[in-house]
């Protein structure tokens, strides 16, 4: 599957478009198709990694720890 990735922080130009596995779903868990996403405001403090608590609180003190952005989905 295709997806969004960045692997450091900063602007929008560090996205890139890469062949991501698909993901397999757990036991209670389901696999949705997505056909269209949006970038929100957490989206966009995720990619810049501001404010800088936020590599603190898990995400990834140098670089991001999850690397494809999206929580809205349609």
């Amino acid at each position: 599957m295709k997806a969004m990735v960045y692997h450091t922080y900063g602007s929008p130009d560090v996205l890139k478009l890469e062949e991501v596995q698909k993901p397999v779903p757990q036991d209670d868990e389901v696999l949705v198709q997505v056909h269209a996403t949006s970038v929100n405001a957490g989206d966009w403090h995720l990619l810049r990694a501001k404010p800088f608590l936020m590599r603190f609180m898990g995400f990834g003190l140098l670089k991001p720890k999850h690397t494809i952005l999206g929580s809205d989905i349609a």
